[in-house]
This record gives C-alpha cells, structure tokens and sequence, in this order.
C-alpha cells in the first residue's frame, strides 16, 4: 500500500526497496505526527510538541561511521579521519538491511540540501520511524509540493534503527553502523535511533561535494543585520559551543544555525530547521528558541516531562545534557525568507575553552585566522556524543572534523582565499570557562559574549584599545562597553596567577603539538603562529 504524493517513476523500487507492506510519500506534519502517536513512538507535547527519546544513543557515534573505498574517491578521502568499509562489506550491509524492512512500513521524504539552487542536492530519506521523517523533514529544505511530481533524488538514506549490524559481516565496530558509498549514492544508517546522524549525514555529503566547486562547505551558523544581507557573520564551533544560541539575535536576521556554504554567490543555510539543545534553556536569554518548545510539530528529543501536564523540565539532564529541540526555521520570527545572505563581513570562530584561558574575544589577522581554523580548539561537551559525560578539551580541525571527508588543508585553503578575496575581520570568541578551569572556574555569561559580538559585528570594536596577548599573540580589546574589564582579561578572573601561568603554558604546548601535523601544508606565515604558540 502506498501513501502520499511521489514521482511516479522514483517509486521506492528504484532504490531497490521491494515487498514493503505499506510506504508513505512525504507526508505533511500533522499526518506524520499522527502516525508516530498511533505507532507509539513517543508522546504528544504541550502545543502538540513530538516528545521522544532515542533509548542508549543520545548523541553521535563518530567511531560508527565509515566511507566505501570505492575508486572513485580512493584518492580524495581523508582516510585517517574517515574509517574505509570495503564495497563487498557495503554490498552485504545494503542486501541485509532492505531484506530487514521487507513487510514492514516505511516513511519516505524528497528533500534537499542548500539554498543556493545553483548548488542544491535532492536527497530521499527513508525512514523506519514516522517521527525521524518528521525530524529531517523539519531540518532538511522542503520542495514545493508541485515540485514532488518531478522529484528526483541524487543520493538516498536509509534509516533503520531496529537493524543490527554484525562487525564481521559487514565490516563495521559494533551493532550501529553509518555507512557511506559515493558510487552507489547510498547513506545506510542502523542500530541508532538518534535523530542527529540523518542531518549530519547530508553535511558530510556536501562537504565532499562542494570544495570540487570552489564552494567552501562550513559548520557554522549565520546571520546578517536587518535591512543589510551584505553585513553577513558565520559563527563556526562544534556542538555545545553556542552557534545557535548567539546566531539567533533578535538584533539580526537568522540565515541558519548549523550547516552552510560560502560560494561566490554568498553564503546559504544547507538546511531548513534547527535543532538546539535545551539544557538550561532560559525563556529570557533565549526567548526565540525557547518558544519553539511549545510550537506545533517540533521534536523533543530526550527531555524529562510531567507526565500530566507534559511540561518540560530543562534542567533534569538525567536521559541525557544533549537534549535537543529540532524545528522548522520560520518558527525562528527574524528568520531569513530566503536563507541566503551576501558575503561575510565578520567571522567568529567559538571555542569553549575548559581551560579557562583564552579571552572572552580576540581579533584574528589572517594568518591566525587559518591557524585556528585548522586547530579547531574546543571542548566536547556533555553528551554531543556518546560517551561524553562532561567537557573535554579536545582539536577538532575546521571545527568539525567528524564531518570532514577530505583532508583539513582543503576547508583551510579555501577558507583564506575567501577571506582574503573579499576582506572580512575574523575572531575568537571564547565560550567557555573563566575564573578558572572546568570545575573551579564558572561558565562565560552568555549576556557578556553577546555583547562583545554585538560591538564586533557594529564595527565598535573597530577602533577599540587592543593588548597582545603574550601566550598566542592576538589580540584582546581592554574595554568594551557593558562588559567587565576584568572578564576581558583571563588571568585576573583567577586567583591563583601562577596556576593561570602554568595552565596557560600547557594549553599553548597542546596547540604546538596539535599543529605539527599541518606544518607541511601552510605557509611561513601560518608557521610563525604556531610558533609564537609554543
């Protein structure tokens, strides 16, 4: 039995999925929830929110996730980074998992990633759980429906959380497996319910896809200012740095929070939704995000509830501190109409130092910029993956090298010449702790980074008194205005100086030794900051 509305000649048989009981074409919202509740995979929420949980995996599994050695890509993969499953494995893995959804029922949804049309890829995503099409449906970009009649799809993913992967057939870890074939255009995810892999399934497509372009693909969020889609800022960082939070400016017109590309005809969102985490999420701070928890169709992921009432409560992070929220983009009330916006004029690259010694903001020249793209200094926080439990600092080069196929040199030297194409300023803006490192010192105010973004992005900054910092030499404003001095200064908010010292030195002898990989791929001028570094 078939449902919805499809192509007629991209019925899922040309995928290869035959003898299914029932598929269901891109169904709209309200259908989809209603076959989730009817099926019992999760709960109606205040609003008529999705609640769920995704049981043992509550975060990515990075060590799960392989690229078929085909040809093709033999020599472009970054191989070190991305684990190879031979193809015979991938075969056997393909013909085990659609003989496992034979008689069973499937949702179907046509999407596609990224605004720019010249750079679009349509993408179908075939789902076991009613609510992980609801899910995609809200983060990819949706066709209109007269599109869906034409409808063709580029690659396909297909999800099945039930399916359990056997190691030594197939060629993986363990029992969850995301699998990767180019050649076949074919994403082949099991044995995770966590909503999570579908989106970033589709980032690690178009980062392969789009440096071949001359597009530089970025985990980043953006927005521009209001009345200027020209006054463009990305805001790179890996999960739990802040992307969303401080790209959802009510002050700005929201471009995306999570995935873009920067091609010459600007930048554009990938994706069509959001999905934030809600840990502590405060209606005050975050009024806009906040808002989502209570809107029709949006999937909360892992969050205790009132069983009565359904109230959410945001602090009990006993599931899991990876709590999330995935909704569609025009739920955001500054979102742009268009999810596109001009050339960046302003690039923050977000760290969240559990060191306790980086500034709240520093001004980057180009060379450093470079320098700490490919560092990509953070720290894993809480549950963004599994096993994670609390921050871990960690080198995750381009911020986010789980997503990268090709080799980091790539993203670096595609990001400078845009840079230095078209002139933008570049910062560092820490997220992290102060006062001291994780466990002693306490979380940066969220009131304070946001404004020093503000005063950066309105060119306050531009003219500021600046200090070189003396362990990286950037360099660090004295005063911003509404912002304590002694904040912008990391070694006063301790009080043990000599500890700051030394755990300055440790923090700078990391991101020496980190660099050394890349010490033959950059120029003398990037070199010299890992010197000065060291």
């Amino acid at each position: 039995m078939e449902t919805g509305k499809v192509n007629p000649d991209q019925t899922l048989e040309r995928n290869g999925i035959k003898n299914v009981g029932t598929v269901h074409y891109n169904l709209l919202e309200p259908a989809l929830i209603e076959a989730a509740v009817k099926r019992d995979e999760g709960t109606l929420g205040e609003g008529g929110t999705f609640l769920v949980s995704t049981g043992k995996h509550t975060g990515r599994s990075p060590k799960d996730k392989f690229v078929v050695a085909e040809p093709s890509v033999e020599d472009s993969i970054w191989w070190e980074n991305n684990p190879p499953m031979q193809p015979d494995a991938f075969a056997r893995l393909h013909a085990d998992m659609l003989a496992h959804v034979e008689g069973g029922e499937l949702f179907v949804q046509d999407l596609y990633g990224g605004a720019d049309p010249d750079h679009r890829l349509n993408v179908r995503v075939v789902t076991e759980l009613a609510w992980h099409n609801l899910f995609i449906r809200h983060l990819l970009r949706r066709p209109e429906l007269e599109e869906l009649e034409s409808f063709v799809p580029e690659f396909t993913i297909i999800n099945c959380p039930s399916f359990k992967a056997d190691p030594e057939r197939h060629g993986c870890r363990s029992e969850t497996v995301i699998a990767l074939s180019f050649e076949t255009k074919t994403i082949l995810i099991g044995g995770t319910s966590y909503a999570g892999e579908n989106k970033k399934s589709v980032f690690t497509l178009l980062n392969y896809l789009l440096p071949a372009k001359g597009v530089m693909p970025m985990h980043c969020s953006a927005n521009h200012a209001k009345g200027d889609s020209d006054d463009v800022a990305v805001f790179f960082g890996l999960s739990g740095t802040g992307k969303t939070t401080l790209s959802a400016d009510p002050g700005r017109i929201l471009i995306g929070d999570d995935e873009h590309g920067w091609s010459d005809n600007g930048v554009f969102n990938f994706e069509g939704g959001c999905y934030a985490k809600t840990i502590d999420l405060n209606p005050e701070a975050e009024p806009e995000i906040y808002g989502t928890t209570k809107m029709f169709g949006t999937v909360i992921e892992n969050m205790v509830f009132d069983p009565h009432t359904k109230a959410l409560d945001f602090k009990d992070d006993s599931l899991t501190p990876n709590m999330r929220c995935a909704y569609p983009l025009d739920y955001i009330s500054n979102a742009s109409d268009t999810a596109r916006g001009g050339m960046p004029r302003n690039i923050v690259m977000l760290t969240c130092d559990a060191f306790g010694v980086l500034p709240p903001i520093a001004r980057l020249t180009p060379a450093q910029a470079m320098y700490h793209f490919l560092s990509g200094f953070t720290s894993k926080v809480a549950g963004t993956e599994k096993g994670v439990t609390e921050p871990s600092p960690t080198f995750s080069t381009c911020f986010g090298a789980p997503f990268m196929p090709r080799r980091p040199e790539v993203y670096g030297a595609l990001l400078r010449e845009k840079i230095a194409e078209h002139g933008a300023t570049c910062w560092l803006v820490n997220t992290g702790w102060t006062g001291g490192a994780y466990g002693t010192g306490s979380r940066m105010p969220i009131r304070a980074t946001r404004a020093l973004l503000t005063a950066a992005l309105t060119g306050k900054l531009d003219d500021a008194q600046y200090r070189r910092d003396e362990n990286f030499g950037f360099e660090v404003p004295v005063a911003v205005a509404g912002v304590s001095d002694l904040l912008l200064d990391p070694r006063r908010t301790w009080d043990d100086k000599s500890a700051y010292d030394a755990q300055a030195r440790k923090l700078a002898e990391m991101f020496a030794q980190n660099f050394a990989q890349y010490e033959a791929h950059v120029d003398d001028e990037v070199m010299q900051i890992a010197v000065t570094a060291a």
